[in-house]
């Protein structure tokens, strides 16, 4: 079975729009959760997002490309030239812009989202019901369906092999990556971008979150209103964002000689088969993902010294949670480290998988594990090492990541220190 390699990352975030500042923030438990800036929230319970600042499109793309883009597809556009930049496969083009070195016949996109454009509904929507179908703008459906991100990353670069998009809720990231992973090991591609991308902090996105009673109302502190597995904890903050990597099988990165950051060991996925909105309480579902992946990688439970949680600070999730890595590990789950990065980026949702793939790769590659911050007042029934507040450090050689999605979607990556 071919093995498969990260060379490239890149990331537009709540907590750094660059690789390098992603990683410092996650080393010092940096939050991005402030006010919402976006649309006027007065009128709204929650008042607070994730979102990403200081984002210009033009650092990465061309006018004449981003003004034909939702802001979700902008971000992974941005992440994913930032990922084949690192990966050492774009090079300039006569005339600007880039162009990929390598196969473009043999190279694939497969990128995860949730919504799609809610900020192109939104403003649609005004339009339609002020003055008619006739004064909608022309673009509303090129812009909003979900499938765009990838249609978009493929066309930049003139990638010919697959473009997909994954949609399985909040566990759309990560169930991307699984598919770029088993396209390399099919043999039909040799280079897959792969991640999520998610931009919902709307009127439309934040009340229908709201409604749910699924967010955080700590207006008064936002950067302490992310508390994944704290017994105060009142919702999940939204966040938005991109993380998108490079994948290669090691033959092909080895034969052009790129730099391999970490091997993508294993993947997972189940259905809880449960509920539309709550996971399953037992935890065996997410757990089966787990264990699946793990044997997709060929590792016991013993082997992982990190695991990602999906970590979204809400209620329910946090207890299943830590019952589904009690179900998947056992006596070990007691022994590694865990911890949620959603404390400071938010809830990406789509986003959130390809972020968190990332911060694994990081946590393997540096030898730290990213804090859980606002863990203060720890959930009883949430009692494993989730790394409350303070980076730690030690040698990482296998980590995982997990993600929840409605509708009962679980999927999970595994990454591996790379060996020759």
């Amino acid at each position: 079975m071919k093995k498969v390699v990260v060379t490239g990352m890149g990331v537009i975030s709540p907590i750094g729009n660059s690789i390098k500042d992603f990683s410092d923030s996650l080393r010092v438990g940096k939050s991005g959760i402030g006010l919402i800036t976006q649309f006027d929230a007065a009128d709204f319970d929650v008042k607070i997002a994730g979102e990403v600042r200081d984002f210009e499109p033009s650092k990465w793309l061309d006018k004449k490309d981003y003004r034909k883009m939702a802001r979700f597809t902008q971000f992974a556009a941005a992440a994913a030239t930032q990922a084949l930049e690192q990966a050492g496969l774009l090079a300039d083009r006569a005339g600007g812009g880039k162009r990929f070195t390598a196969d473009h016949e043999r190279c694939g996109v497969v990128l995860g989202n949730g919504i799609g454009g809610f900020e192109v509904v939104t403003e649609s929507f005004k339009k339609l019901f002020a003055q008619g179908p006739r004064r909608m703008p022309p673009l509303t459906i090129p812009l909003m369906i979900s499938n765009e991100a990838a249609g978009n990353v493929s066309m930049l670069f003139g990638l010919k092999g697959p473009a997909f998009t994954q949609i399985t809720a909040c566990a759309s990231g990560t169930d991307a990556l699984g598919q770029a992973l088993d396209l390399i090991r099919a043999g039909r591609c040799d280079v897959v971008i792969a991640g999520g991308a998610e931009a919902c902090i709307v009127p439309f996105g934040i009340g229908g979150f709201q409604t749910l009673k699924a967010l955080s109302t700590r207006n008064d502190e936002p950067q302490k209103a992310s508390r994944p597995f704290d017994k105060d904890r009142d919702g999940f903050v939204m966040g938005e964002g991109a993380g998108v990597l490079t994948f290669e099988s090691e033959e092909h990165a080895r034969a052009r000689g790129a730099e391999i950051l970490v091997e993508f060991a294993g993947y997972g996925a189940t259905a809880d088969a449960y509920h539309i909105t709550a996971p399953d309480p037992s935890g065996q579902g997410g757990g089966r993902a787990i264990r699946l992946a793990l044997a997709d990688a060929k590792l016991a439970p013993e082997d992982v010294q990190y695991y990602n949680a999906h970590g979204t600070a809400t209620l329910i999730n946090d207890q299943t949670e830590t019952a589904m890595i009690k179900y998947a590990f056992g006596a070990h789950a007691y022994r590694m480290k865990i911890s949620s990065v959603k404390s400071m980026t938010g809830h990406c949702i789509a986003g959130s998988g390809g972020m968190e793939a990332i911060a694994c790769a990081l946590a393997v590659r540096g030898g730290f594990y990213p804090p859980t911050i606002n863990l203060d007042n720890p959930d009883p029934a949430c009692d494993l090492d989730y790394t409350p507040n303070i980076v730690q450090y030690g040698e990482i050689n296998v980590a995982a990541s997990g993600s929840l999605g409605f509708g009962g979607h679980n999927g999970v990556a595994v990454f591996k220190k790379y060996k020759d």
